[in-house]
Order: structure tokens, then C-alpha cells, then sequence
């Protein structure tokens, strides 16, 4: 099957997991004031040449469409809340603290695919990184291919508390 994308792990933190319901809280309610603006626009006549309308229709599809979204993936996440028993080996949830060839240091965590952030280095757990990561202990070298060629990297420091 083309086109086919295989499906996301399940698995979120409790705070990802309660951004995601309060992203579909706050879509509820915009989407209301949208539905009154979309009407109001509606009423004022010949709605092809209505730039009101138009950029409401358009914003009320992109609303419903995430709604449905969260409507869909909401239920089927798994929250995962416990620490592992080892502590010291990588599993979903934990801050990774990691060593390039240069000596450089950087910071990943492992989340859920739905709450994944480059910018804070939130890394989805279906990742690459994430995959060679996974089960691994300080002081365990890896390779992983990157955008950029294969990067070996050496795990320094394992947490499964966020660090200050």
C-alpha cells in the first residue's frame, strides 16, 4: 500500500497527555465564536466574493479536523506515569544526556509521537534516536543516522526527573 504511514505508539506522559485535552477544550470553544462569525458573515449576502466567509469556512475546517483528530487519539493513548524499575536505562519518559565525537553535549528526552518537540529536544519515541536509545545504559555507544550522516553518540547521564 502506498502512501502508507505505520501507525504512532500509543504511549504519553501525563502532561502531554493533558495538553492534548485542553488543546481540544479550547478548540471547542474557539470553534463556537467561529460558528458565530461564519454566520454573521453568511448573512451579509453573495458569499463567493465574501473574504469573511471564505476565511471562516477555512478556518472552521482546520478546527474540525484536529477536533476529530484528538477525538480519534485521545482515547487510544496510553499514559505512562511509572518510572521503571531500572532507573538507569533508557526508557520512555527519560532525559538523555548525550556526547558527540567533539565533546559536545546535549540534552534529549523521549515522548509520546503526539507531544515530540524539536525545540526543546523532545525526540518521538518511534524516532530513530529514540529506537537506538531505548534499553541502553550510561556509558553505551551508538550510531544513528542522521539528516546530516551517522552520528555516534555516548550516553552520559539517564533521568527520569526533569532536570532544573
Amino acid at each position: 500500500m502506498t502512501g502508507h504511514r505505520p501507525p504512532k505508539s500509543p504511549y504519553i506522559t501525563r502532561a502531554g497527555w493533558e495538553a492534548l485535552n485542553r488543546e481540544q477544550e479550547a478548540l471547542w470553544k474557539r470553534r463556537r465564536r467561529v460558528v458565530a462569525h461564519l454566520s454573521a458573515a453568511a448573512a451579509e449576502g453573495d458569499r463567493s466574493e465574501n473574504a469573511e466567509y471564505i476565511y471562516r469556512k477555512k478556518q472552521l475546517r482546520e478546527m474540525d479536523r484536529r477536533i476529530r483528530y484528538l477525538q480519534k487519539r485521545l482515547p487510544a493513548l496510553k499514559v505512562v506515569d511509572d518510572r521503571p524499575e531500572a532507573t538507569d536505562q533508557v526508557f520512555f519518559g527519560a532525559w538523555i544526556t548525550l556526547e558527540n565525537a567533539a565533546g559536545e553535549e546535549s540534552l534529549y528526552r523521549i515522548v509520546g509521537a503526539d507531544e515530540f518537540d524539536p525545540k526543546r529536544n523532545w525526540i518521538s519515541v518511534d524516532s530513530p534516536m529514540a529506537r537506538a536509545l531505548l534499553k541502553r545504559t550510561v556509558d553505551d555507544e551508538i550510531t544513528v543516522a542522521t539528516p546530516g550522516g551517522r552520528v555516534t553518540l555516548v550516553i552520559l547521564e539517564v533521568s527520569y526527573t526533569e532536570p532544573a
